[in-house]
């Protein structure tokens, strides 16, 4: 197994790019390896990691079909569905608390 090569950031040669840059354009990674790897440093802690792909590779976004937008709308609107109250919260439900603002306020707001 050879390693992958790895850039530093904003050095990365011509024809790679990360999976954003590949949906930017159009474009996916099909099943392609990862061609290399890009590090951003920070300071206090490890390196941003992002994984390169080639853009000669990469085959054009699969277009959206009608049977999967309804099964996005549909699992979108499952995620404002407050699994306490059962109401709908009118907004993404955040992962962090589970349940709607009102209902993750209600202990705080009896004790």
């Amino acid at each position: 197994m050879s390693a992958i090569p790895v850039y530093r950031w904003r050095l990365a040669p011509e024809g790679l790019a990360t999976v954003r840059q590949l949906r930017a354009l159009g474009l996916r990674p099909a099943g392609q390896p990862v061609a290399a790897q890009l590090e951003r440093p920070r300071r206090r802690r490890g390196p941003l990691v992002a994984f390169l792909y080639r853009i000669d590779l990469a085959r054009p976004v699969r277009p959206m079909t009608p049977a999967k937008r309804a099964a996005l709308a549909k699992a979108n609107a499952a995620r404002q569905v407050c699994p306490a109250c059962g109401r709908d919260a009118g907004y993404r439900i955040p992962p962090s608390l589970g349940m709607c603002v009102p209902c993750a306020d209600a202990p705080q707001l009896v004790a």
